[in-house]
Protein backbone atom coordinates (compact mmCIF):
# COMPACT_ATOMS: atom_id res chain seq x y z
CA UNK A 1 0.00 0.00 0.00
CA UNK A 2 2.84 2.40 0.75
CA UNK A 3 4.34 1.69 -2.67
CA UNK A 4 0.98 2.27 -4.33
CA UNK A 5 0.60 5.61 -2.56
CA UNK A 6 4.04 6.71 -3.72
CA UNK A 7 3.30 5.61 -7.27
CA UNK A 8 0.24 7.89 -7.19
CA UNK A 9 2.38 10.84 -6.16
CA UNK A 10 1.88 10.71 -2.41
CA UNK A 11 4.28 10.21 0.47
CA UNK A 12 4.13 6.97 2.44
CA UNK A 13 6.34 4.80 4.61
CA UNK A 14 5.60 1.16 5.41
CA UNK A 15 5.92 0.01 9.01
CA UNK A 16 5.45 -3.62 10.03
CA UNK A 17 5.19 -3.20 13.80
CA UNK A 18 2.13 -4.81 15.37
CA UNK A 19 -0.63 -2.68 16.85
CA UNK A 20 -1.30 -5.36 19.47
CA UNK A 21 1.38 -4.22 21.92
CA UNK A 22 2.17 -0.86 23.52
CA UNK A 23 5.69 -1.08 22.08
CA UNK A 24 4.38 -1.69 18.58
CA UNK A 25 1.96 1.22 18.80
CA UNK A 26 4.67 3.58 19.98
CA UNK A 27 7.04 2.41 17.25
CA UNK A 28 4.42 3.09 14.59
CA UNK A 29 3.86 6.63 15.82
CA UNK A 30 7.61 7.24 16.09
CA UNK A 31 8.04 6.16 12.47
CA UNK A 32 5.61 8.88 11.41
CA UNK A 33 7.26 11.49 13.61
CA UNK A 34 10.73 10.60 12.36
CA UNK A 35 9.52 11.00 8.77
CA UNK A 36 7.33 14.11 9.06
CA UNK A 37 8.15 15.71 12.38
CA UNK A 38 4.64 15.51 13.89
CA UNK A 39 1.43 13.52 13.82
CA UNK A 40 -1.79 15.38 13.03
CA UNK A 41 -4.06 12.55 11.86
CA UNK A 42 -4.53 9.00 13.07
CA UNK A 43 -6.89 6.48 11.49
CA UNK A 44 -7.23 3.24 13.45
CA UNK A 45 -8.10 0.81 10.68
CA UNK A 46 -6.25 -2.43 11.53
CA UNK A 47 -8.56 -5.42 11.45
CA UNK A 48 -8.95 -9.18 11.27
CA UNK A 49 -11.88 -11.59 11.33
CA UNK A 50 -12.30 -14.77 13.37
CA UNK A 51 -16.03 -15.40 12.85
CA UNK A 52 -17.77 -18.14 14.80
CA UNK A 53 -21.18 -18.56 16.41
CA UNK A 54 -20.98 -17.62 20.08
CA UNK A 55 -21.51 -21.15 21.40
CA UNK A 56 -18.43 -22.24 19.42
CA UNK A 57 -16.28 -19.23 20.27
CA UNK A 58 -12.94 -20.03 21.91
CA UNK A 59 -10.33 -17.80 23.55
CA UNK A 60 -8.14 -18.38 20.50
CA UNK A 61 -10.84 -16.76 18.35
CA UNK A 62 -11.65 -13.99 20.83
CA UNK A 63 -8.31 -12.63 21.98
CA UNK A 64 -6.70 -11.83 18.58
CA UNK A 65 -9.78 -9.86 17.48
CA UNK A 66 -9.84 -7.78 20.67
CA UNK A 67 -6.07 -7.33 20.45
CA UNK A 68 -6.08 -5.98 16.90
CA UNK A 69 -9.28 -3.93 16.81
CA UNK A 70 -9.75 -2.62 20.34
CA UNK A 71 -6.42 -2.85 22.14
CA UNK A 72 -4.65 -1.87 18.93
CA UNK A 73 -6.59 1.40 18.87
CA UNK A 74 -5.56 2.07 22.47
CA UNK A 75 -1.91 1.25 21.87
CA UNK A 76 -1.51 3.38 18.74
CA UNK A 77 -3.66 6.29 19.90
CA UNK A 78 -1.90 6.62 23.28
CA UNK A 79 1.50 7.84 21.96
CA UNK A 80 -0.15 9.86 19.18
CA UNK A 81 -2.46 11.44 21.77
CA UNK A 82 0.50 12.70 23.79
CA UNK A 83 1.88 14.48 20.71
CA UNK A 84 -1.52 15.90 19.78
CA UNK A 85 -1.99 17.31 23.28
CA UNK A 86 1.45 18.94 23.14
CA UNK A 87 0.68 20.64 19.82
CA UNK A 88 -2.98 21.40 20.74
CA UNK A 89 -4.27 19.80 17.56
CA UNK A 90 -5.21 16.39 16.23
CA UNK A 91 -7.76 14.35 14.34
CA UNK A 92 -8.49 10.70 15.16
CA UNK A 93 -10.80 8.36 13.27
CA UNK A 94 -11.85 4.94 14.57
CA UNK A 95 -12.97 2.26 12.11
CA UNK A 96 -16.05 0.78 13.77
CA UNK A 97 -18.65 -1.44 12.10
CA UNK A 98 -22.38 -2.03 11.84
CA UNK A 99 -21.62 -5.46 13.32
CA UNK A 100 -20.92 -3.67 16.59
CA UNK A 101 -23.61 -1.02 16.29
CA UNK A 102 -26.35 -3.35 15.08
CA UNK A 103 -25.07 -6.88 15.68
CA UNK A 104 -24.35 -9.64 13.18
CA UNK A 105 -24.63 -13.41 13.55
CA UNK A 106 -21.31 -15.12 14.20
CA UNK A 107 -19.43 -11.93 15.05
CA UNK A 108 -19.70 -11.56 18.82
CA UNK A 109 -15.94 -11.06 19.12
CA UNK A 110 -15.75 -8.58 16.24
CA UNK A 111 -18.95 -6.77 17.23
CA UNK A 112 -17.83 -6.35 20.83
CA UNK A 113 -14.50 -4.90 19.71
CA UNK A 114 -16.12 -2.55 17.21
CA UNK A 115 -18.68 -1.25 19.71
CA UNK A 116 -15.84 -0.81 22.18
CA UNK A 117 -14.30 1.60 19.69
CA UNK A 118 -17.47 3.68 19.80
CA UNK A 119 -17.12 4.04 23.57
CA UNK A 120 -13.46 4.96 23.15
CA UNK A 121 -14.43 7.54 20.53
CA UNK A 122 -16.94 9.19 22.85
CA UNK A 123 -14.55 9.40 25.79
CA UNK A 124 -11.62 10.70 23.75
CA UNK A 125 -13.86 13.32 22.13
CA UNK A 126 -14.64 14.67 25.59
CA UNK A 127 -11.03 14.53 26.78
CA UNK A 128 -9.61 16.05 23.60
CA UNK A 129 -12.01 18.99 23.26
CA UNK A 130 -9.85 21.62 24.97
CA UNK A 131 -6.83 20.59 22.89
CA UNK A 132 -8.63 20.86 19.53
CA UNK A 133 -8.40 17.08 19.15
CA UNK A 134 -11.49 15.77 17.40
CA UNK A 135 -12.30 12.07 17.46
CA UNK A 136 -14.99 10.42 15.35
CA UNK A 137 -15.81 6.91 14.17
CA UNK A 138 -16.78 5.54 10.79
CA UNK A 139 -18.64 2.30 10.11
CA UNK A 140 -17.69 1.43 6.53
CA UNK A 141 -19.33 -1.15 4.33
CA UNK A 142 -17.02 -1.90 1.44
CA UNK A 143 -15.46 -4.62 -0.65
CA UNK A 144 -12.18 -5.65 0.98
CA UNK A 145 -10.10 -8.79 1.22
CA UNK A 146 -12.07 -9.66 4.36
CA UNK A 147 -15.54 -9.04 2.93
CA UNK A 148 -15.50 -9.57 -0.84
CA UNK A 149 -16.65 -13.20 -0.53
CA UNK A 150 -19.49 -12.21 1.81
CA UNK A 151 -21.09 -9.38 -0.14
CA UNK A 152 -22.29 -11.30 -3.19
CA UNK A 153 -23.87 -9.11 -5.89
CA UNK A 154 -23.43 -5.99 -3.71
CA UNK A 155 -19.65 -6.18 -3.98
CA UNK A 156 -19.44 -4.16 -7.21
CA UNK A 157 -21.44 -1.28 -5.71
CA UNK A 158 -19.47 -1.20 -2.46
CA UNK A 159 -16.13 0.03 -3.72
CA UNK A 160 -13.72 1.10 -0.95
CA UNK A 161 -13.06 4.29 -2.92
CA UNK A 162 -16.57 5.40 -1.92
CA UNK A 163 -15.70 5.18 1.78
CA UNK A 164 -12.59 7.33 1.48
CA UNK A 165 -14.31 10.74 0.98
CA UNK A 166 -16.16 10.42 4.29
CA UNK A 167 -12.98 9.36 6.07
CA UNK A 168 -11.05 12.26 4.59
CA UNK A 169 -13.63 14.81 5.77
CA UNK A 170 -13.76 13.34 9.27
CA UNK A 171 -10.02 13.96 9.74
CA UNK A 172 -10.03 17.37 8.04
CA UNK A 173 -9.03 20.48 9.96
CA UNK A 174 -12.50 21.97 9.40
CA UNK A 175 -14.61 18.99 10.51
CA UNK A 176 -17.19 20.55 12.86
CA UNK A 177 -18.05 17.57 15.08
CA UNK A 178 -16.40 15.22 17.55
CA UNK A 179 -17.60 12.04 19.22
CA UNK A 180 -19.95 11.06 16.40
CA UNK A 181 -20.34 7.86 14.37
CA UNK A 182 -21.00 7.71 10.65
CA UNK A 183 -22.02 5.02 8.18
CA UNK A 184 -20.21 5.09 4.83
CA UNK A 185 -21.23 2.72 2.06
CA UNK A 186 -21.67 2.80 -1.70
CA UNK A 187 -21.49 6.58 -2.00
CA UNK A 188 -23.79 7.37 0.94
CA UNK A 189 -22.66 8.91 4.23
CA UNK A 190 -25.11 8.91 7.15
CA UNK A 191 -24.99 9.38 10.90
CA UNK A 192 -25.52 6.68 13.50
CA UNK A 193 -26.50 7.98 16.93
CA UNK A 194 -27.65 6.82 20.36
CA UNK A 195 -31.10 8.10 21.25
CA UNK A 196 -32.85 8.26 24.62
CA UNK A 197 -36.62 7.84 24.78
CA UNK A 198 -38.81 9.93 27.05
CA UNK A 199 -39.56 6.72 28.92
CA UNK A 200 -41.98 6.05 31.74
CA UNK A 201 -41.71 7.57 35.22
CA UNK A 202 -43.24 6.64 38.56
CA UNK A 203 -41.62 7.70 41.88
CA UNK A 204 -42.77 4.40 43.38
CA UNK A 205 -41.67 2.28 40.41
CA UNK A 206 -42.19 -1.49 40.63
CA UNK A 207 -41.28 -4.33 38.27
CA UNK A 208 -44.97 -4.58 37.43
CA UNK A 209 -45.00 -0.90 36.42
CA UNK A 210 -42.13 -1.55 34.02
CA UNK A 211 -43.96 -4.57 32.60
CA UNK A 212 -47.27 -2.75 32.17
CA UNK A 213 -45.71 0.37 30.65
CA UNK A 214 -42.96 -1.21 28.59
CA UNK A 215 -44.40 0.21 25.37
CA UNK A 216 -43.96 3.71 26.86
CA UNK A 217 -40.40 2.85 27.89
CA UNK A 218 -39.64 1.89 24.28
CA UNK A 219 -41.68 4.58 22.53
CA UNK A 220 -39.31 6.45 20.20
CA UNK A 221 -41.47 9.54 19.75
CA UNK A 222 -39.87 12.59 21.35
CA UNK A 223 -36.48 10.93 21.79
CA UNK A 224 -33.36 12.98 22.50
CA UNK A 225 -29.72 12.46 21.49
CA UNK A 226 -27.60 13.02 24.61
CA UNK A 227 -24.14 14.46 23.98
CA UNK A 228 -22.85 12.80 27.14
CA UNK A 229 -23.77 11.57 30.63
CA UNK A 230 -24.58 15.12 31.77
CA UNK A 231 -27.32 15.33 29.15
CA UNK A 232 -28.84 12.07 30.36
CA UNK A 233 -28.87 13.40 33.91
CA UNK A 234 -30.45 16.63 32.67
CA UNK A 235 -33.27 14.65 31.05
CA UNK A 236 -33.73 12.77 34.34
CA UNK A 237 -33.95 16.03 36.29
CA UNK A 238 -36.60 17.25 33.87
CA UNK A 239 -38.56 14.07 34.54
CA UNK A 240 -38.39 14.65 38.29
CA UNK A 241 -39.64 18.23 38.07
CA UNK A 242 -43.24 18.60 39.29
Amino acid sequence: MAREARELGGEAIADTHSVTTPEGGEALVNTAIDAWGRVDILINNAGILRDKAFHNLTPELLEPVLDVHLKGAFYVTKPAWAKMREQSYGRVLMASSSSGLLGNFGQSNYGAAKMGLVGLTRVLAAEGAKYDIKVNAIAPLARTRMTENLLGPLADKLAPELVAPGAVWLVHRDVPVSGEVFSAAGGRVARFFIGLTTGYYDPALTPEDVRDNFDKVRDESGYSVPAGPADEIARLLETWEP
